[in-house]
């Protein structure tokens, strides 16, 4: 768990210390900034496409080395960006997502197929929900302490290069599962083109719905992350670095432990359907904060926590538990990294396409209307798909697992 947190929150040190900064000097004016975000996540999103095979085909042996590789594309790409003029220098921010974007699926193929792996992936997910905030954190000291905006991504960077392969080093020593792993939750081998389909053939409708929800959430999680300091600005809280690690510690703390204990359920189908109905309730605490908010009842701190919380437990327990239970539940031959990489691919795009949008309809100033009013969306069709999911699911699987595919 150590290993993962560490070495996936290191990773946040060459992807999100840019975001702390305005840019809003550039010959391109405030939207400059959405238009590096923009850039960024189109990269990411082409390398989850590209990691769909990839990461499913991986084998273990390559996984540490590719890491480090990819990393050390990531921190090219922010030395590129601060020597490239403006606007040219967003394409930069392209490449450093494209490097980036596969990363995650490595280190989830250390930890997948385990009896807790649940609380291993929590500790995971944990990283890149409090490593948000440390990073941003660390760019804005960065700024604060008089390094340019162009410059800051890259020495953030540079900051975060021996943690990173000190970690690496940790998680190649991490044995592969046991024979009490395996029984309990089957093997995870490479997959070919066929096992691919296949899957998708027999599960593809569940497996779809799973997938808009998680689509989603990950566009309303992407846009409280990457727009945090505008969002803390609109509820009037300026000028402090801390808050961003303050309110995402909360929001870490309460995402491991509930979706993390779900390994202690060792029925997969039990834990399955757990799962989702964790992501629903996670949704109902966002409902909460958006009414509460409203009605002026809650201050904006409270806020940041609650409704982050209630985003992040659906958008983790989807890494933790219902793709590793289902595929104990079904016994296919699969890998989590193929079904994170296919819902990641489709999330990253709805998240292209919103902040695309969002610059035509010219939506700049209001981040804290913008965000809001996508809560309520988000909430309300990321109800709707859980819930027939489940509906599908429990018709398919009235009892036990089946023994094999």
């Amino acid at each position: 768990m150590l290993a993962a947190f560490g070495s996936y929150a290191c990773m946040y040190g060459f992807r999100k210390p840019f975001t702390a900064g305005a840019y809003a000097d550039s010959a391109w004016g405030g939207g400059f900034k959405a238009w590096l975000v923009t850039a960024q996540v189109l990269g990411y999103t082409v390398s989850k496409f590209v990691g769909i095979r990839i990461i499913a085909e991986m084998k273990p042996e390559r996984r540490a080395w590719m890491f480090l590789g990819l990393v050390g594309m990531a921190e090219l790409a922010l030395l590129l960006f601060a020597i490239t003029p403006v606007p040219y220098n967003a394409a930069w921010l392209f490449f450093n997502g494209l490097a980036l974007g596969m990363v995650f699926g490595l280190v989830l193929g250390f930890l997948e197929g385990r009896r807790l792996t649940e609380a291993f992936v929590a500790g995971l997910c944990a990283s890149f929900i409090l490593a948000d905030g440390v990073t941003k954190s660390v760019g804005t000291l960065l700024l604060n302490h008089g390094i340019p905006e162009r410059w800051m991504p890259f020495g953030a960077g540079l900051l975060f290069v021996l943690p990173l392969a000190g970690f690496v080093w940790m998680l190649r020593q991490i044995p592969a599962p046991s024979a009490a792993d395996i029984a309990a939750r089957s093997e995870r081998s490479p997959m070919t083109h066929g096992d691919r389909l296949a899957v998708l053939r027999r599960h593809g409708v569940g497996l779809g719905l799973i997938t808009l929800a998680y689509l989603l959430i990950t566009v309303l999680r992407s846009i409280r992350a990457d727009f945090a300091p505008e969002i803390w600005a609109s509820l009037g809280t300026t000028g402090q670095p801390g808050v961003f690690t303050r309110s995402e510690i909360w929001v870490a703390l309460g995402v491991v432990s509930i979706n993390g204990l779900v390994c202690l359920v060792r029925d997969n189908r039990r834990a399955f359907f757990l799962a989702l109905f964790l992501c629903m309730a996670g949704l109902g605490l966002v409902v909460l904060a958006l009414s509460a908010l409203n009605a002026g009842k809650m201050s904006p701190f409270a806020f940041m926590v609650v409704s982050g919380l209630g985003m992040y437990v659906p958008y983790v327990a989807v890494h933790t538990t219902i793709f590793e239970r289902f595929i104990a539940l079904t016994r296919e031959r699969a890998n989590i990294g193929y079904l994170m990489y296919l819902a990641d691919a489709m999330g990253y795009l709805g998240y292209v396409a919103v902040m695309l949008g969002k610059r035509v309809w010219r939506a700049d100033g209001d981040f804290l209307g913008f965000f809001t009013a996508t809560s309520w969306v988000v909430v309300i069709a990321s109800l709707l798909a859980f819930g027939c999911a489940g509906w599908l699911f429990a018709r398919k699987f009235p009892t036990t697992a089946p023994k094999s595919s």
